[in-house]
């Protein structure tokens, strides 16, 4: 996994730009801690830092490819877990290869197909390509948008990078927000191609953009298509297992250390079973790391959200397959370190006030990494096997808005309880979420004939792929890069994906439980007490010794009259700053977790606020 950054401009030479194009490439190094390079010819700049996976001496990149009509540069982030066949394919068609690098086969495979190249890719990727046999730039992301591209227009051209960041180290690019960009911010939608900052957006999923000097036009190379299910439930059953095994296999190729992360639930010990039994005939056992908060292993409390600790699943699993096991364990002082808020905030390069949630994330990554390089996670298996409760309850699933915002209190999905009033009444939330709401159901192609519990499910199904998965891969992504780790998501698998989203219910939810196919697929290979355990969402800090820490650093903000206070209101936030802490709920500890984030991302972005 690696960090792409790049500049195009027509009407400037970039050969004088290298220190600005350094220190675009310079805010990639975490993503890319093994090397780091820079190409710059004419009209464009590539920079690159790379995280070394496969072929470690051959695939530095900038990469080139010199034609007889000129070079080719690319610059890639990411993995092509079927680069081997391609490689083959191509190797027919008479490419020479120098490495062996899934890079190069990118690159050759776009000498060979043109920008049709990305529809014969199967993984997680995001890349550039600067053509200078036609002066263009093309930029492409996966179909599932596992790996972040942004990119912000110019007058004469382009800026693009893997994150944020990388675009605002240009100083053409403005660090300003708007209202738009706070709405965004504040609610729990993630729009597929809209960015926080003016004037950047993403690179959309299943998309190729082409910069060219007559202006930039997008092609939608893969969605989700909707189509008839024609097998019954047997052969659904055995087709799940068959890609689940195929895309596990293509993912455990690597030429550093692997493990799994492994939380003790149903979607990450059937991965870490997978990868057990593909490892099992050359001897090797795979690892597997469990994140723990030190005061539940005694004062657990089940909730709504979670009914069993992990740990004692996670453990018994690893027993089960012959995994090598290790359980991180992460006190409220880790947590709760400004440095480690630091981290997260410039990971996300945005305050989005999850907490120890993504705190807890990066430093169980952290930890990861100084034994493994690369990690299986079993990310989005309840977005496309219906794991979550609200796919299961008409009330949720039926409401007029995306489903999981129906699930739990206005507080946490808006977000605005600390925020001050009259930002909230210009923000108008309702009418935000209820305008998105209906431009993600346009994206829905109806079945003729289906039933109206298959079109709802269908369109609930739809809602989670675009929407809700983006908002936990990107958190995985920031999270785990931020400290040089891959993670990567063998369900995100989108042959998988697009089998799944035209099942009917009668079979998705055969047995009346969640994640009914993924169950029957890999019952066999788990112990019973996992296979019938309830789905437990990622577990949160019960500790009051955190929420202490985040009432004393609140009170500094206020008595120090913070910036942060433009947007939140410090009654509010005084109020719950100061009561005891055993009885802050968790809404009120996530607008305390969105004031201490909004302090740093001021501090060290210093953004203009356009909000009024």
């Amino acid at each position: 996994m690696c960090g792409i950054t790049g500049w195009v401009s027509y009407e400037q030479d970039l050969t004088g730009a290298r220190a600005t194009v350094a220190a675009m490439t310079a805010t990639m190094t975490a993503r890319g801690p093994d090397a780091g390079g820079i190409w710059i010819r004419g009209h464009a700049a590539l920079g690159h830092r790379r995280l070394a996976i496969i072929d470690r001496e051959g695939g530095t990149q900038p990469m080139t490819v010199d034609t007889p009509e000129g070079a080719v540069v690319l610059v890639y982030s990411g993995e092509a877990y079927n680069f081997a066949e391609l490689r083959t394919e191509l190797q027919m068609r008479g490419h020479r290869f120098r490495g062996r690098s899934d890079t190069e086969v990118v690159l050759r495979g776009y000498i060979e197909w043109g920008e049709a190249v990305a529809e014969r890719l199967t993984g997680m990727w995001a890349f550039a390509i600067w053509d200078t046999r036609d002066q263009r730039l093309l930029l492409m992301r996966d179909p599932l948008g596992i790996k972040p591209l942004y990119l912000m227009p110019t007058h004469d051209g382009v800026l693009f990078g893997s994150e944020p960041k990388a675009i605002l180290a240009n100083p053409q690019a403005r660090a300003a927000v708007g209202l738009d960009g706070l709405r965004e911010m504040f609610t729990l939608i993630a729009d597929p191609a809209t960015s926080v900052w003016e004037g950047m957006r993403q690179v959309e999923p299943g998309t190729v953009v082409t910069v060219a000097r007559d202006g930039i036009r997008e092609r939608r190379y893969w969605k989700l298509q909707t189509a008839p299910h024609t097998d019954n439930l047997r052969d659904t059953v055995a087709t799940v297992r068959d890609l689940l095994h195929d895309s596990v296999r293509r993912q455990l190729v690597t030429d550093v250390p692997l493990c799994t992360l492994l939380s003790g639930g149903l979607d990450s010990s059937a991965i870490t079973a997978l990868a057990a039994e593909q490892l099992r005939p050359s001897g090797e056992a795979i690892r597997s790391f469990t994140v723990e908060f030190a005061e539940q292993r005694e004062h657990f409390v089940a909730d709504e959200w979670r009914s069993t600790l992990d740990s004692p699943f996670a453990v018994e699993v690893a027993a089960h397959v012959g995994a090598r096991h290790s359980s991180i364990v992460i006190d409220a002082a880790e947590l709760a370190a400004p440095h480690v808020r630091e981290a997260v905030v410039g990971a996300r390069d945005l305050p989005l006030g999850l907490g120890d949630s993504d705190s807890s994330l990066y430093l169980l990554s952290r930890a990861v990494r100084e034994r493994s390089t690369v990690a299986l996670s079993g990310e989005s298996a309840d977005e496309i096997f219906a794991g979550y409760r609200w796919f299961h309850d008409p009330a949720l699933r039926d409401a007029d808005t995306f489903p999981w915002m129906a699930a739990v209190p206005a507080a946490m999905s808006r977000r605005t309880d600390l925020l001050r009033p009259d930002l909230i009444r210009d923000l108008d939330l309702e009418n935000y979420v209820r305008d998105q709401y209906r431009t993600a159901l346009a994206g829905v192609d109806p079945l003729p004939g289906e039933s109206a519990l298959d079109t709802r499910i269908r369109e609930v199904s739809y809602l989670h792929i675009t929407r809700f998965l983006r908002s936990m891969l990107d958190r995985k992504d920031r999270m785990s890069m931020a400290v040089g780790l891959e993670v990567r998501v063998p369900f995100c698998d989108h042959r998988l994906i697009g089998y799944l989203y035209n099942v009917p219910w009668s079979v998705k939810a055969h047995d009346h439980r969640e994640k009914s196919l993924l169950r029957a697929a890999t019952a066999e290979l788990l112990p019973r007490s996992v296979v019938e355990r309830a789905k437990s969402h990622y577990p949160i800090a019960q500790d009051t010794a955190y929420v202490g820490a985040l009432q004393r650093r609140a009170a500094e903000l206020l008595s120090a009259d913070h910036q942060a206070l433009e947007i939140m209101d410090p009654a509010a936030v005084r109020k719950v700053a100061t009561c005891n802490a055993a009885g802050v709920e968790l809404p009120d500890r996530l607008g305390l977790e969105q004031f201490l984030d909004l302090a740093v991302w001021l501090d060290h972005y210093r953004p203009q606020l356009r909000i009024t």
